[in-house]
């Protein structure tokens, strides 16, 4: 069964349950599921280790109550999955089992919505059926269950938490080029995407040496509970066994609280954007960045996490481009002290969701820029837009591979496809850098009605949180000044 129907058919069950509504909660009900199932198929796993002692009790493991077609049915079965919620939320990892902590820190904020037993074993045995993570050649089964279940998910999704394109994520880990060894994090990994290109570009894991140091530099951060979950699950089928992803609002912790040991060697990320953080979470922040723009924020943070030398791929929103102020301020210290190189101008990858171009920024901490090398990535000939249906690919990178080596300027009917701008260019242009490459003004696209109403829930929730950003800032002021 191709994987976009196994989602239908997961979904169409789903709909007959009076507890569920909306894509969002599909998608919970699945991946606690697909957890579960995921996690058991590494215990019996460990379990030839003679040293392994077993994480979820017997009797709640996947295999204890899910793999019988005729199983526990009906309210019998909700009444389980309530006791089986509990029980693992209050997981006892006083023995020092990170695994045991793992369990527990998933379930902490996840819910069982479904209200039959019997749509629920059907969704189970449906999910025996199809999926298996024991057999070697589906063991990443998920990766392409989980991206199918992320394009249902983006049409229920706020501005700004978009799920990055596998070829963008793969792209900027290739060009930052992590090294197996390297501390690598995405402070704002959502569903791990950044984690696992990273995990792929090290290549085969062949010694235990290089095992464990892939257990111990791998790290994430992530906010929500929903993509927390779809990261760990995500990880541990790339075999990490214990996870380093922490569940916290990477903003939350003020930027004078770090030191050199919390420092890392490469930060790769699609921070969110056009969302609004409250006074408290700019207070975290210097005088000259406060601001109540995530993504912002991210960039300061972000900037601050590197070790020097440390490396970094980061996507931005074409608002980071041409924006003064404290976007001005963190693109001259880019410039000055992280030896900001190279910026690709990206067309509409997130259609037909959101309407908003984006940037791929690499830099480099602890040196002066010499200049910024920009180049504009066009949409492939003959291809009008990014569509669910006909998403971006790796190979639509090509033209930028073929360039990075030995870049050249290029300019295509008066219009700069590839040039570099020295630093005082930059300066001269008030840090606009959308004026570098811009992409020539295009026609405006027709779309499917379903997809014009994602589009425009999308720039509506953009616009909403714009407008609540802008009264944050106002009502701060006001209070300021009484």
């Amino acid at each position: 069964m191709a994987m976009s129907a196994l989602i239908k058919s997961l979904e169409d069950i789903m709909r007959k349950d009076a507890g569920l509504n909306g894509d969002a909660q599909y998608i919970e009900q699945i991946t606690w599921l697909l957890f579960l199932k995921a996690f058991d198929a590494k215990e019996m796993e460990w379990e030839f280790r003679s040293d392994y002692h077993g994480v979820i009790p017997q009797g709640y493991r996947w295999r204890d109550w899910a793999t019988d077609k005729e199983g526990i049915t009906g309210d019998a079965l909700i009444a389980f999955v309530d006791k089986l919620f509990t029980t693992l939320k209050k997981l006892d990892a006083s023995d020092g089992d990170m695994r045991k902590f793992v369990v527990r820190n998933v379930f902490e904020d996840i819910n069982n919505y479904m209200k039959s037993g019997i749509y629920l074993r059907q969704l189970i045995n449906r999910i025996n059926e199809k999926v298996d993570f024991i057999d070697a050649t589906q063991k990443h089964t998920f990766n392409d269950l989980y991206e199918g279940m992320l394009k249902d998910l983006q049409s229920a999704g706020r501005a700004g938490e978009f799920y990055t394109p596998r070829p963008v994520t793969n792209f900027i880990v290739e060009k930052v080029d992590p090294k197996l060894g390297e501390t690598v994090l995405d402070p704002a990994c959502g569903t791990g995407g950044f984690l696992t290109s990273t995990i792929a570009h090290f290549g085969s894991i062949k010694t235990t040496e290089e095992l464990e140091k892939l257990q111990t530099t791998i790290n994430g951060w992530e906010k929500k509970p929903l993509p927390y979950l779809l990261a760990m699950t995500n990880l541990i089928l790339h075999d990490i066994e214990v996870p380093q992803i922490r569940h916290q609002n990477s903003l939350g912790r003020p930027l004078s609280d770090y030191s050199a040991k919390d420092r890392v060697d490469v930060i790769v990320t699609n921070p969110p954007f056009g969302g609004a953080e409250d006074a408290t979470i700019k207070k975290n922040f210097p005088t000259e960045v406060q601001t109540s723009e995530t993504a912002d924020l991210f960039m300061a943070l972000i900037m601050n996490l590197l070790k020097d030398r440390g490396r970094c791929g980061v996507v931005l929103p074409d608002g980071f481009m041409f924006g003064d102020g404290v976007k001005a301020t963190i693109k001259d210290k880019l410039l000055k002290e992280y030896g900001l190189h190279t910026i690709i101008r990206l067309p509409q990858v997130f259609k037909p969701y959101a309407s908003v171009n984006t940037n791929l920024l690499f830099f480099q901490k602890g040196v002066a820029s010499r200049g910024v090398w920009f180049y504009r990535l066009d949409l492939p000939e003959g291809v009008k837009s990014f569509t669910k249906t006909k998403p971006m690919q790796d190979k639509h990178f090509d033209p930028v591979r073929e360039w990075w080596d030995d870049k050249k300027a290029i300019n295509i009917d008066g219009f700069d496809k590839a040039r570099f701008y020295t630093v005082e260019e930059l300066r001269v242009l008030n840090y606009d850098f959308d004026k570098c490459c811009p992409f020539p003004h295009e026609e405006e696209e027709i779309l499917e009605p379903k997809d014009l109403i994602a589009r425009y829930q999308a720039e509506r929730t953009e616009i909403n949180a714009d407008i609540d950003r802008i009264l944050a800032d106002v009502t701060a002021k006001l209070g300021g000044n009484a």
